[in-house]
């Protein structure tokens, strides 16, 4: 299905009897990447999942995002349902959404489940420091004025070189939203947050690691923390039926 929110078409779908969830995705990921949850809670729970812009079958934006924005579109899409304050169960960008809606009082649910949330700066390594200060020194470099327009190819290569797998995925309007997003840490805000919290997370997952899940726990006043043995940043996919019980709990 299809609606139009923040002047964009947005894919959607919702599926399932009971408790209304919204289902808000990973970066670069789309509903699909829901269906084992769907599918195993779809008898206590009705499920709202969209895909966000340039994801899946969602029209991308013309202009960079901000988190901001991802959390007014996840507000349309909610008053668009007609849904008053559903649970909302959100993987890593998604998760990081569900964070700051929370934490902004945007959105006041009864419970709230983050997987392998994103949203938290990281402490860079040595070696990460000197790679992204060595690409700051050839972005200048070849941005300054008379080399800007025939070095665009070699710069080019240089942020394929040293960018991140999701970064030399996405085209440029999605890129600079993705800068936008991971130069953003909101564990200030995390405190704000009022709903019953679950996190799942894997043990073994290196983009948003389980030390980031402790913060975030300590952080928020009512959450509670369960870790997936052997799994890494999809953990809820890795061991469906290890989630989909720990869901089944926490939701019913």
């Amino acid at each position: 299905m299809e609606i139009t929110l923040k002047n964009l078409k947005i894919n959607y779908t919702f599926e399932g009897e009971g408790r209304p969830v919204v289902l808000l995705h990973g970066w670069g990921s789309s509903i699909e990447a829901w269906r084992c949850v769907i599918n195993a809670l779809s008898g206590i729970c009705k499920f709202y999942a969209f895909d966000f812009p340039g994801c899946g079958k969602s029209e991308t934006m013309s202009e960079p995002w901000t988190l901001d924005d991802y959390c007014d579109l996840a507000v349309d899409f909610i008053e668009a349902m007609g849904l008053d304050n559903p649970v909302i169960i959100g993987h890593s960008h998604g998760g990081r959404v569900t964070m700051k809606l929370c934490a902004d009082g945007r959105v006041n649910p009864e419970k709230i489940v983050l997987i392998d949330a994103a949203g938290l700066i990281p402490k860079k390594s040595l070696k990460q420091k000197a790679r992204a200060k060595t690409f700051k020194i050839i972005r200048k470099t070849l941005e300054l004025g008379p080399l800007k327009k025939p070095c665009a190819p070699l710069l080019e290569k240089a942020r394929n070189y040293f960018g991140s797998a999701d970064y030399n995925a996405a085209p440029p309007v999605l890129r600079k939203t993705l800068v936008n997003l991971v130069n953003q840490d909101i564990r200030d805000i995390l405190p704000n947050i009022k709903a019953s919290t679950l996190l799942i997370w894997g043990d073994k997952d290196t983009a948003t690691p389980l030390s980031d899940a402790k913060t975030i726990e300590g952080l928020i006043p009512d959450a509670g923390l369960c870790v997936l043995e052997g799994c890494g940043h999809f953990s809820y996919a890795e061991k469906p039926y290890q989630a989909n019980a720990i869901l089944n709990s926490f939701l019913r």
